[in-house]
């Protein structure tokens, strides 16, 4: 196996996503969207039916690593990856209604941006108005 390459096939989930994209560059150009939303009250139904629009458009997406909703209480949490801030912003742009929608029903509490400088760079001037604390990378271990 050409250890620079790598295929993945998640068959595992719904659908099939596969990924024929060098791994280390998957990995080390990663960036990561956390966005933490409170629920206003009364709408966690109509946010938890929301949240499967996301996933729907979402696996469309040939730059995404994962993406994943998790709950507690009146907070839902986003775990979501993307080769590069072309794949981030790719996303943004694909689930654009959904996250206007999503915004009438929760408020953001928190964003967190993960990523190399140089690919944090490139989301600043378009999810700035967001105002997310930025992380960058320092070093870590990929498997």
């Amino acid at each position: 196996m050409d250890l620079a390459r790598e295929t993945i096939d998640d068959s595992t989930r719904e659908g099939i996503w596969a990924f024929d994209v060098p791994v280390m560059n998957r990995i080390e150009r990663s960036v990561s969207l956390h966005p933490y939303f409170k629920v206003r009250p009364g709408q966690m139904d109509s946010v938890k039916a929301l949240l499967r629009e996301f996933v729907a458009r979402a696996q469309s997406e040939d730059k995404l690593l994962y993406y994943e909703f998790t709950i507690s209480g009146d907070i839902v949490f986003c775990r979501e990856a993307y080769v590069g801030a072309e794949g981030a912003l790719a996303h943004l742009a694909n689930v654009g209604a959904q996250l206007d929608r999503m915004l009438t029903l929760c408020d953001v509490v928190r964003l967190e941006i993960h990523g190399p400088a140089d690919e944090l760079e490139k989301l600043k001037g378009p999810v700035g108005q967001f105002n997310p604390t930025w992380f960058t990378y320092e070093c870590g271990v990929t498997r």
